[in-house]
């Protein structure tokens, strides 16, 4: 089978070297286009990491000044309300008002703590303790005698009594 020779033909040649001619143009202005979208696309880049870049360094400055804060207000925290509870009066089948007056007494005994610093309360619990400890609650002819169970310490002074001793008197 044969191919004619058309290559020799001037027509067919003047359009072949078109269709080159525009391959080679078409190739060119594709490399331009793709190279000013790829340095669009480098300059958003750095922007954007150059902005997260200040944000993380903003970051950490706000870290390292709420940090700051909030020591100094760790150190500043002071006794704003008392909670006293009695852990066993079911066991000494005391009646809710007997206990709340329990309760309320032994606040009485702890109220000079009201805004004052934790730390220093905190040191100077074995005082609190005796202080509670060391009282008789005489509540309707029976005197009742408290252990101090637990203390917590925060803005609430939560203290947990245990009932230790009752008497009956006459």
């Amino acid at each position: 089978m044969r191919i004619p020779p058309l290559y020799r033909n001037s027509n067919w040649q003047r359009f072949l070297a078109g269709m080159i001619l525009g391959a080679v143009v078409s190739w060119f202005v594709f490399l331009m286009l793709f190279g000013i979208s790829q340095e669009r696309q480098i300059i958003t880049i750095h922007q954007q990491k150059k902005e997260i870049q200040d944000l993380k360094d903003k970051m950490s400055i706000w870290q390292n000044d709420i940090e700051e804060l909030n020591k100094e207000k760790e150190e500043n925290l002071v006794i704003q309300d008392l909670k006293v509870k009695i852990i066993n009066e079911g066991r000494y089948k005391i009646n809710s008002y007997t206990a709340f007056l329990i309760q309320e007494s032994a606040k009485e005994e702890i109220e000079h703590v009201l805004s004052k610093n934790i730390e220093d309360v905190y040191k100077s619990r074995q005082s609190l303790k005796k202080a509670i400890e060391n009282k008789a609650y005489t509540i309707d002819k029976t005197t009742y005698y408290v252990e101090v169970h637990e203390i917590f310490f925060h803005t609430t002074l939560s203290v947990q009594l245990k009932i230790k001793d009752i008497k009956q008197s006459l």
